[in-house]
């Protein structure tokens, strides 16, 4: 069957392999034609969950439908909405109003997710660390970045890689008292997931930034911390993600500058310092 066939109809499609699926695999389809909308936003995991059936299974329909996986599933089911979808105006005010009280609410949203206690364990890990990694790809690897700026200018070396091949490959050096957080919205980016196992193999504690607490990033993960700000897959590396994962870095800066106060205070005088010069 084709790509353009399957985006045009996929809702036809998958009431005309329905007859064909294992009964396992029609717990799936279920959950699709009923809240076809809700399930645009789940991650495998929570897919599975919802259907009472395995991951495997939840993978396997979408290879009968002819996707290589879910993401591909989801990016199609994603193009079939916005098909089906008429364009109307995002609100009476204008786009830039919408933009930003959506992105006041993606805070808000993610202070709701922050759970005190695992927060303050996050930054006593971070902060014992003998190695601190950063993980990410994409527009996640952009926030790895960021946390390794915003820790260098408090005076905490930390590294960021954002190439999957050259993650790998630190994950092997990892051991026990490195620290090593992987940032992935959906939770299940794999380039990222193998380096985070490869590393968590190794000994290294694993700290993971994603949006899905039922993802695959999280059965792996000794600490979880949860953002929000959801996004399809046509809305890769949006704004509102973006943002939310730059507050729970924030979130982590901040609290390990707390630890030690005078340091923290002296270090960013003294990289202020050093870049004066470099500007006018």
């Amino acid at each position: 069957m084709t790509q353009k066939l399957l985006e045009g109809n996929l809702l036809s499609v998958i009431r005309s392999y329905y007859p064909s699926l294992t009964k396992s695999e029609q717990k799936v389809a279920d959950i699709v034609l009923e809240d076809i909308e809700s399930v645009l936003y789940l991650s495998v995991t929570d897919l599975a969950d919802k259907a009472s059936v395995g991951e495997t299974t939840a993978l396997r329909f979408c290879r009968k439908l002819g996707f290589k996986g879910y993401q591909e599933f989801k990016l199609t089911l994603a193009k079939t909405l916005s098909n089906d979808t008429k364009e109307e105006d995002v609100s009476d005010e204008g786009f830039q109003h919408a933009i930003a009280k959506n992105t006041k609410a993606v805070i808000d949203e993610s202070l709701e997710m922050v759970d005190d206690e695992l927060l303050n364990d996050c930054i006593q890990a971070i902060d014992q660390a003998n190695r601190l990694h950063f993980y990410g790809v994409g527009t996640s690897g952009l926030t790895a970045l960021d946390a390794k700026n915003r820790l260098l200018r408090i005076g905490k070396h930390s590294d960021a890689l954002i190439d999957p091949h050259i993650q790998a490959m630190d994950a092997a050096t990892l051991g026990k008292g490195d620290v090593v957080v992987g940032i992935s919205v959906s939770g299940s980016t794999k380039d990222t997931l193998d380096s985070l196992e490869l590393a968590k193999k190794n000994g290294a504690t694993v700290i993971a930034i994603t949006y899905y607490a039922r993802s695959p990033i999280t059965q792996l993960a000794d600490f979880v911390l949860l953002s929000g700000g959801k996004e399809s897959p046509l809305e890769g590396g949006s704004l509102a993600a973006k943002i939310s994962q730059l507050f729970i870095i924030d979130l982590l800066c901040t609290g390990l500058a707390l630890h030690d106060k005078e340091r923290s205070l002296q270090m960013k005088e003294k990289t202020a310092r050093s870049v004066i010069n470099k500007i006018y």
